[in-house]
This record gives structure tokens, sequence and C-alpha cells, in this order.
């Protein structure tokens, strides 16, 4: 029973690195809409948004599975609720960057009213904690988790350099104000992304230790 059971544990992990694939192309592919005002790459995030939703309904199932099957232990337990907390926060990035290539697609035609700088940053440091959370979850390296928190703070300075650049571009030219707004909802998402990459670090510690970063014990 428990070889079974390990074999499910496996394909769980699998599943997840799976999504969390999903979630880095999706995010890669905004980026390089963004960067390049590239069409068929605001596409692509968009379409691996909707893989993304299916494969979170098969972790789910899977999970669920385990809760009513294999009634695991504590130390699975905590693992198979982590799951389940990790994959709302994949889903949410893969909106995210939908909602970026979006946005892009209805810039099209429109030149930059600024040189891309720390937007393309946001978005590498994001691709990076997104990464570094699954592989923590899947390698159970709970320092690996915690780099991902260090990493958030960097995505938050530069979301606040970006609003202060786009804040002075309105008040010198308020031509500019349209597309400063889509732009700084752009790095708004970019943040988020961050946030949910966190998210997902704090429950892989908590999958090893059964603490939560914000004082919850199993």
């Amino acid at each position: 029973m428990r070889s079974r059971f390990d074999k499910q544990l496996n394909q769980l992990n699998n599943n997840l690195l799976a999504m969390g694939a999903l979630a880095e192309q999706a995010i890669a592919s905004a980026a390089q809409a963004l960067s390049e005002q590239d069409e068929d790459a605001a596409g692509r995030a968009i379409e691996l948004e909707r893989e993304i939703d299916s494969q979170e309904r098969a972790v789910e199932s899977l999970c669920l599975k385990l809760l009513l099957e294999q009634q695991p232990v504590a130390g699975d337990l905590r693992l198979i609720s982590a799951a389940l907390k990790m994959i709302t926060d994949l889903e949410r990035i893969g909106d995210q960057a939908a909602d970026i290539a979006e946005i892009i697609l209805r810039l099209r035609g429109q030149a930059y009213i600024k040189p891309l700088i720390h937007l393309p940053r946001m978005a590498a440091r994001a691709i990076e904690m997104v990464t570094g959370s699954i592989d923590a979850f899947v390698r159970k390296d709970l320092e690996k988790a915690k780099s991902v928190f260090e990493l958030d703070d960097l995505v938050d300075e530069l979301f606040r350099i970006v609003k202060n650049e786009l804040v002075e571009l309105i008040h010198k030219d308020a031509s500019c104000s349209e597309q400063a707004v889509d732009l700084l909802m752009i790095a708004k998402y970019f943040e988020r992304i961050g946030d949910h990459a966190q998210n997902i670090a704090e429950w892989v510690e908590f999958s090893l230790t059964g603490v939560h970063k914000n004082g919850e014990k199993e």
C-alpha cells in the first residue's frame, strides 16, 4: 500500500513540476511580448493560461484522491495540503501572465513612452522565484525556499522604481497617461506574480517544518 502511495506522491511532484514549468513559460512569453511587442508571444501566454487551468484541475483531483483513499500521516498530509495551496497560486500566476499579454495586445502599434529597463528585470526575477519555489518543493529544500523570500524584496523595489518613473512621466506630459497606466498595471502584475511565488515558497516551508511563515502551526 505504501509503495502505491509513494508512486502517487511522485506523480504529484511531477505534476506540480509540469504546472510550474507552464507558469514559467507563461511569464516568459508575456515578458517577450512586452519587450518585443510580439503578438504571437502574447497569444502563447494566453494559451498557456488555459493549460495551467487544466493542470490545476488534474493536480487538485490527485490531491483529493490521496487524502480520501490513502489516509496520509502527518508529514504526507502537510505535503498534500501545501500542494493544494500551491496550485492556487500557480493558477493565479497564469492569470496574471495572460493579463499582461492582453494589455500588450491592446498596445499594439504604439511606441513605448520610455525605454523598458526595469520591467524586463521584474519579469526575470519573477521567473526565478517561480522556478526556485517549485524546485524547493520537489527537492524538499528549505534553504532554496527561503532564498525566494529575498528575491521578492527585489521585485518590490523594482516595482517602486517603475511606479515612480511612470508617475513622473505623467506629471511632465499628460498625453503619456493612458499608456503609463497600462505599463504600471503590467508592473503590478509582475509584482503580484512575485507575491504568489513567495506564497508557494512559504507553503514549501510549511510542508517541511509544519510551521507557516505567518506563524500558523499544523
